[in-house]
């Protein structure tokens, strides 16, 4: 991984993430909006701000699905082939201490992205008609404040220097 490529991958996510919510966007700024202009929400997020509009949204939809599939479907094939070569490898490391190790390493960012793919794959995917605005609010709260917040604990307590600290505090407080 040279600076040269870093930069580029980071160049091509920012292009193609604007222009996917630049696409939507202008579709959007096209369609008629009643009632009240206040979203029941966090944020300005996709789903209520559907909910507000009076015209048709079917090709919003068909927008949101040619643009997004790509957009879930590569990063998850990366992530499935990367961890499937990772599984390949560590199963070929003689000692079981060896494995045990590899595995502990690569369940630290299994669970981070588990989490948030799942929080994102239960507020976008289902039918918005079965959720209440409610539980659409608190899921989405998953992904943008709890996963991000979690991410750092969950790789800190790799470091043997916290994971004593930590332990250390619970043990001051059970006795």
């Amino acid at each position: 991984m040279t600076n040269r490529f870093c930069v580029k991958l980071v160049a091509a996510c920012w292009i193609l993430g604007s222009f996917s919510s630049f696409f939507v966007t202008i579709t959007l700024s096209r369609l008629n909006f009643c009632g009240s202009n206040i979203i029941d929400h966090f944020l300005c997020d996709l789903v209520p701000l559907l909910e507000a509009l009076c015209s048709d949204i079917f090709i919003v939809h068909v927008e949101i699905y040619v643009v997004s599939a790509p957009t879930v479907i590569i990063p998850t094939t990366i992530i499935v082939v990367s961890y499937t070569y990772i599984v390949i490898s560590v199963l070929r490391i003689p000692s079981s201490t060896g494995r045990q190790k590899a595995f502990s390493t690569c369940s630290s960012h299994l669970i981070v992205v588990s989490i948030f793919y799942w929080t994102i794959f239960g507020v976008y995917v289902p039918p918005s008609m079965e959720k209440t605005s409610d539980v659409n609010k608190i899921t989405t709260l998953l992904y943008t404040v709890f996963t991000p917040l979690i991410n750092p604990i969950i790789y800190s307590l790799r470091n043997k220097d916290i994971k004593k600290a930590v332990q250390q505090t619970f043990h001051k407080h059970i006795m």
